[in-house]
C-alpha cells in the first residue's frame, strides 16, 4: 500500500496545499523506508499537462510550472525527510527500456539504466571506457552521484535491506511487512477532500440538508466500488496486470493493446467497472482499502433515516420523481501506454441529461484523470451542482460525503483550465502523431511552438473565455479582498544574480527581493479555507499576460479577517536572457493581481523595480 496511490498527485494539485503536500510526502517516504525502498521514482514534472487529452497528466501536479514546482519542492523535502531519495522523472535515471543509446547516453549525462543496461551498456560500457570512448572520470562521475544520495539520505546507517518488504509474488506466502501510519489518516481524509473543486452550485442545491432528504437516487457506474481487489498470480494473462497498475475499474484489454503503441483501435473514454481512485500505469499502487461513494451515501442515509435509490448501471435509467436529490457519478479514465481518445464522453453526458430531464435537483460528480469538458449539459437548469473530485484515493466516499452535507467545506480549486469545446486549447489539445510511413515514423515530433501559451496563459494571449479557469473554485462561503500592497525588500536589484551556484542555480537566485499583502475576509457564515492567488504580468516581448507566482491557503472563521504574505524571489521576477544566458531581473513596472482565480482578481497594484 502507497501514499502515493491512495493520495493521487492530480488531487494533491487540486488542494492547492502546500501542507498536505508536504505531509503526503513524508508518509509516502515513511513506507518506502520501511519496506527497504531506497529510491521513489518521482516527482513527475516536465510538460505534463503541456498536451490536453496526454495519459500520464494526472501522474504529474499541474500544467502551470509554479504550481508544479511548488508542490514537487513539497514532495521532493517530504519524501527525502524521511530518508528515501526522490529521482525527479525526467533527470539521469532512464525510463524502463528508454535507452537508446550507449556511448552517447553515458556522455550525455544518464547515471542509471533501467531496469537493466542490457544491449546498450551491459559489458559495452566497460569497453566503452578501455577503448576511450567514455573517459573513465565518466565512470567515477556516474557512481559518486549515486553514492552521494545513498550517504546524504544516511541509507548506510539505519535501513532495512533493499527491498525487505516488497515479495516478488503476492499470491505466495511471504512475511507481511505492513507499512502503514495510523497517523497517516487525517493527511488521507483531508487531501481527499480538499482535492475535490465544486465547480456549480444552483438553487442551495448544496450542502444537502439531511433533515430534508427523504429520498436519494444515485446513478453512474463509479459510484461503487470496482469487483475486484486483489493481486493476481504470475499465471495471470496480462503483461500488465489490473491490480498491480490500477485497472479494477477500467479495460485492462485495452490498456494492455495500447501500451504496445496501437493506435489503430478506439480506446474507452471511461472506466466503466467502478468508482476511480487512481489512473492507470506505473504511477499507480495497489488498493488495500477503497470507500467508495455508494457505500459512503449508504451510511449516510441510515444515520438520517433516508430512503435510497440506485441504478449504477443503465446510461438511460428511470428516476422516482419524488427524489428530493438525484447523484450521477462518472469518471474519466486515462493511463500510461496512450493518450485519451476525447475530453468527454458521449455515454456519461447522455446519462446526465437523461437523470436531469427526470429530476430538478441532479448533483453531477466526475472521478477525473485530467480535464472534463462539461458544455453539453452545464447549463440544464436541473443540472444544479457539479463536482470534479479528481481522483480521492481510499478516502474518496467518506470526503465526497463530508462535502455534499456540508460537514467539510470545499476548497479545491482547478489546476488546469476547462475549456467550452476541445478547440480552445489550440494545437495541444491532442499529441503530435505520426503513423508509419509518414516523415518521422515511429518517432512523433513535437516543436514547442506555442512557448509558455499553454493553458490559462493561451486562453489569456487568445483572450478566449474558458467554462471554468485555472484556479477556479467555490466555496460554501464567501470570501473578500482587500488592501493590497507591494513593495521590494532588497537593494541587491542588479540585472543578474552574482552568488555562487548550488542546487538550483546561482544562490542569490532564491533571495527574496520583495513581498505581496492582501487581506482577506470571511464574509460569510461558515468557516472555511481560501486560495488566494498571487499573478504578476512580467514585463517584456512575448511574456504572458499574467503568471501565478505565489497562493497561500489559510483558514479563516467565519467573520474573521486574515492577513496573506506572499514572497518574491528573484528568480519569480526574472526572465531567461538567451544571449547571456542567465535569468535576467528586469528594471520597470510588474503588475501584480490577487485574488480568487486567474480571471477572478479582485485587487490590482504595481511592483516597481
Amino acid at each position: 500500500m502507497s501514499i502515493r496511490g491512495l493520495l493521487g498527485f492530480m488531487l494533491a494539485q487540486g488542494s492547492w496545499n502546500k501542507d498536505l503536500a508536504h505531509q503526503r510526502a513524508h508518509f509516502m517516504g515513511n513506507e518506502a523506508k520501511i519496506k527497504g525502498v531506497n529510491v521513489l521514482l518521482g516527482p513527475f514534472i516536465g510538460p505534463i499537462g503541456r498536451v490536453v487529452t496526454g495519459g500520464r497528466n494526472w501522474e504529474g501536479f499541474s500544467v502551470d510550472p509554479y504550481l508544479s514546482g511548488t508542490l514537487v519542492h513539497e514532495t521532493v523535502s517530504g519524501i527525502q525527510d524521511a530518508g528515501v531519495v526522490t529521482s525527479t522523472k525526467g533527470f539521469v535515471v532512464s525510463d524502463w527500456g528508454a535507452q537508446m543509446s550507449g556511448v552517447a547516453s553515458a556522455l550525455a549525462g544518464l547515471d542509471v539504466a533501467m531496469p537493466n543496461g542490457a544491449g546498450k551498456w551491459a559489458g559495452n560500457l566497460s569497453l566503452a571506457i578501455n577503448n576511450g570512448s567514455v573517459p573513465e572520470s565518466r565512470l567515477d562521475d556516474m557512481a559518486t552521484r549515486v553514492l552521494a544520495s545513498w550517504y546524504k539520505m544516511k541509507q548506510d546507517e539505519d535501513f532495512p535491506a533493499p527491498g525487505y518488504g516488497m515479495p516478488a509474488d503476492l499470491t505466495k506466502p511471504h512475511e507481511v511487512v505492513d507499512a502503514r501510519n495510523k497517523g497517516a489518516k487525517p493527511t488521507l481524509f483531508d487531501g481527499a477532500a480538499e482535492g475535490h473543486v465544486l465547480v456549480k452550485n444552483s438553487k442551495g442545491a448544496l450542502p444537502l440538508d439531511s433533515n430534508r432528504m427523504k429520498l436519494i437516487s444515485v446513478f453512474g457506474y463509479s459510484a461503487k466500488a470496482p469487483n475486484y481487489n486483489t493481486p493476481e498470480g504470475a499465471d495471470n494473462p496480462w503483461r500488465f496486470p489490473p491490480w498491480t497498475m490500477g485497472l479494477q475499474a477500467a479495460n485492462a484489454t485495452e490498456v494492455n493493446i495500447g501500451w504496445m503503441g496501437n493506435l489503430s483501435i478506439s480506446y474507452t473514454d471511461i472506466a466503466p467497472n467502478g468508482t476511480l481512485v487512481s489512473g492507470g500505469g506505473s504511477g499507480a499502487s495497489a488498493q488495500s482499502l477503497i470507500s467508495a461513494p455508494f457505500d459512503a451515501l449508504i451510511s449516510q442515509c441510515r444515520e438520517d433515516g433516508t430512503a435510497l435509490s440506485w441504478d449504477l448501471e443503465s446510461g438511460n435509467p428511470d428516476v422516482n420523481p419524488t427524489s428530493d436529490a438525484c447523484i450521477v457519478v462518472g469518471n474519466v479514465w486515462a493511463s500510461e501506454g496512450y493518450d485519451r481518445p476525447t475530453l468527454r464522453d458521449e455515454f456519461t453526458d447522455r446519462l446526465i441529461e437523461n437523470v436531469a430531464s427526470q429530476c430538478a435537483n441532479t448533483v453531477v460528480v466526475f472521478h477525473n484523470a485530467g480535464v472534463r469538458l462539461v458544455d453539453s449539459f452545464i447549463d440544464h437548469p436541473n443540472v444544479t451542482a457539479v463536482i470534479f473530485a479528481h481522483l480521492p484515493g481510499q478516502e474518496s466516499g467518506k470526503a465526497l460525503v463530508s462535502l455534499l452535507y456540508g460537514k467539510t467545506n470545499p476548497s479545491g480549486r482547478l489546476p488546469y483550465t476547462v475549456a467550452r469545446d476541445e478547440a480552445d486549447y489550440g494545437r495541444v489539445a491532442k499529441p503530435d502523431l505520426t503513423l508509419p510511413g509518414d516523415q518521422y515514423g515511429m518517432f512523433p515530433q513535437s516543436d514547442f511552438t506555442e512557448g509558455v501559451f499553454i493553458d490559462y496563459r493561451h486562453f489569456d494571449a487568445r483572450n478566449i473565455t474558458p467554462r471554468f479557469e485555472f484556479g477556479f473554485g467555490l466555496s460554501y462561503t464567501t470570501f473578500d479582498y482587500s488592501d493590497l500592497s507591494a513593495s521590494t525588500v532588497s537593494d541587491a536589484l542588479q540585472p543578474y544574480p552574482t552568488g555562487q551556484v548550488v542546487e538550483g542555480g546561482q544562490e542569490d537566485l532564491w533571495d527574496v527581493v520583495a513581498v505581496v499583502k492582501a487581506t482577506i475576509t470571511n464574509s460569510g457564515k461558515r468557516d472555511g479555507k481560501e486560495v488566494a492567488q498571487l499573478y504578476l504580468g512580467i514585463p517584456g516581448e512575448n511574456t504572458p499576460a499574467k503568471q501565478l507566482r505565489g497562493f497561500e491557503k489559510p483558514l479563516i472563521p467565519a467573520g474573521v479577517t486574515a492577513t496573506v504574505r506572499f514572497e518574491l524571489t528573484r528568480r519569480d521576477l526574472s526572465v531567461w536572457d538567451v544571449e547571456a544566458q542567465k535569468w535576467l531581473l528586469q528594471k520597470g513596472s510588474y503588475q501584480v493581481f490577487v485574488g480568487r482565480s486567474s480571471r477572478d482578481l479582485p485587487l490590482v497594484g504595481t511592483l516597481t523595480i
